[in-house]
C-alpha cells in the first residue's frame, strides 16, 4: 500500500499555467486561428501536462496487460479462456494487431502477465507480474481480495516506473483477457449508475443468447458483491480484474510523473474509472484515444468528461486505439514545435484580429 500512497501523493492538478502562452503561439502560426482544430487542443494539453513549452513525444509506450476471469465459466464470451495465453504469445511474437499499429506509430509494446490462468513460457520480453491465476467468478463472490487488488495496482505502478528508465513521453493502455468485458461492464454500471443493459455489449461479437447470459452475470455480480462506488479499491477487488488493476496503476503512475496517458478501449476505460475514484486529479492526464463499438464505452467518457479522438468502429482492445491516437497527439505537438510563425516566415497576419 505504501507504493500506491506515495504515487498518489505525487499527482498534481494540471493548473493550465502555460495555457495562455501556448495559445498565443498557436494563434501566431502561419494559419487562420483555430484552423487545425483538435490538433491545437492536443498540443496545448500536452504542454500543460508536461509543463514543457516544446514537448517531444519520442518515447511512446503501450502497456498491454493480460489476465483471466473466473466469470468466463458463465459462457459470456465467444472464445475459450485458453485464448488469453495464446494471444500473449502472439503479442510476444509480434503477430497481433497492437504490434502492427505500435510499429506503425513508433511505439514500443510492454506485455505484462497480470493474472493469466496458467504458467506462460519464459520469454525475455514478457513482464511477469502475475498476482494470481485468474480472478474468482464475480457472480459468486469477490473477484479478488483487497490485498490482491492493491498488489495489482502497485504492480502496474512498478511496470511503469521500470519503463520510465528507458523513457516514457506518452503512455497508452491496452489489455487482453477472455471475458474481461463482463467485469468492465459491472465496473462501469456501478460507478456511472447506468443500467446494466445500456453498458453491457457484445464484446468479442457474441450473439443474443450469450449477451443475455452476460447481462445476467453482470447483474448478479453487482447484487452479490455490492461494491462501494466511493472506493476504487473496493470496486476493483469485488468486480474487477488483475489487468484492470494493472492498468489503473499505469494511469496513476503516469499522472504522478506528468506523463499523458491515452485511454484505449472499454476495459481500459473501466481502469480509468477506478483510477479516477482513487485520485480524481488523474483525469487531467487522460486523453481518450477512441470510442469503441462496445456500448458502455460512451458512458465511461461521458462520466469522465472526455471526448474521444477517433471513432473507427473498433473493438479489438490490446491498445490499438491508443496507438492510433498517439499519432494524432504527436502531430499536434509537431505543429506547435515545427510550424513557422507569421513573423518568422515573413507572411502577413490577420489585419483585423
Amino acid at each position: 500500500m505504501e507504493l500506491l500512497v506515495s504515487t498518489i501523493s505525487k499527482i498534481e492538478k494540471v493548473d493550465g499555467g502555460l495555457s495562455a502562452e501556448t495559445q498565443k503561439r498557436l494563434d501566431n502560426l502561419t494559419k487562420p486561428r483555430g484552423s487545425l482544430g483538435r490538433l491545437e487542443d492536443l498540443a496545448k494539453k500536452v504542454v500543460e501536462i508536461k509543463k514543457d513549452r516544446h514537448p517531444k513525444l519520442k518515447h511512446k509506450v503501450i502497456f498491454t496487460m493480460a489476465g483471466d476471469h473466473g466469470v468466463a465459466e458463465n459462457n459470456v464470451s465467444a472464445y475459450p479462456k485458453e485464448v488469453t495465453a495464446q494471444m500473449v504469445h502472439n503479442f510476444l511474437n509480434g503477430g497481433a494487431g497492437i504490434n502492427v499499429l505500435a510499429k506503425h506509430v513508433g511505439a514500443r509494446v510492454v506485455v505484462v502477465d497480470m493474472g493469466v490462468a496458467c504458467d506462460l513460457k519464459r520469454n525475455p520480453s514478457l513482464v511477469d507480474k502475475k498476482v494470481n491465476y485468474g480472478t474468482k467468478n464475480i457472480t459468486k463472490g469477490p473477484a479478488m481480495t483487497k490485498d490482491e487488488a492493491i498488489r495489482s495496482i502497485e504492480n502496474g505502478i512498478e511496470v511503469f516506473k521500470k519503463e520510465l528508465r528507458t523513457g516514457v513521453d506518452i503512455a497508452g493502455t491496452g489489455e487482453m483477457g477472455i471475458g474481461n468485458t463482463t467485469p468492465s461492464s459491472a465496473i462501469v454500471a456501478a460507478i456511472t449508475g447506468r443500467k446494466v443493459e445500456t453498458v453491457t455489449g457484445r464484446g468479442t461479437g457474441i450473439g443474443d443468447k450469450t449477451l443475455a447470459l452476460k447481462i445476467e452475470a453482470v447483474k448478479k455480480a453487482l447484487k452479490v458483491n455490492m461494491p462501494d462506488t466511493c472506493d476504487g479499491i473496493d470496486v476493483l477487488s469485488k468486480i474487477g480484474g488483475y489487468e484492470i488493476g494493472g492498468l489503473t496503476g499505469v494511469i496513476l503512475a503516469a499522472a504522478s510523473q506528468r506523463v499523458p496517458v491515452v485511454i484505449d478501449g472499454f476495459i481500459s476505460g473501466a481502469a480509468a474509472l477506478v483510477a479516477y475514484l482513487i485520485e480524481p486529479k488523474v483525469k487531467d492526464y487522460m486523453i481518450a484515444g477512441h470510442c469503441s463499438v462496445e456500448q458502455g464505452h460512451k458512458a465511461v467518457f461521458a462520466y469522465l468528461g472526455l471526448k474521444p479522438l477517433l471513432d473507427l468502429n473498433m473493438r479489438l482492445g490490446e491498445g490499438t486505439g491508443a496507438a492510433l491516437a498517439m499519432n494524432l497527439i504527436e502531430a499536434g505537438t509537431k505543429i506547435l514545435n515545427e510550424m513557422a510563425t507569421f513573423e518568422n516566415a515573413g507572411v502577413s497576419g490577420e489585419e483585423n484580429a
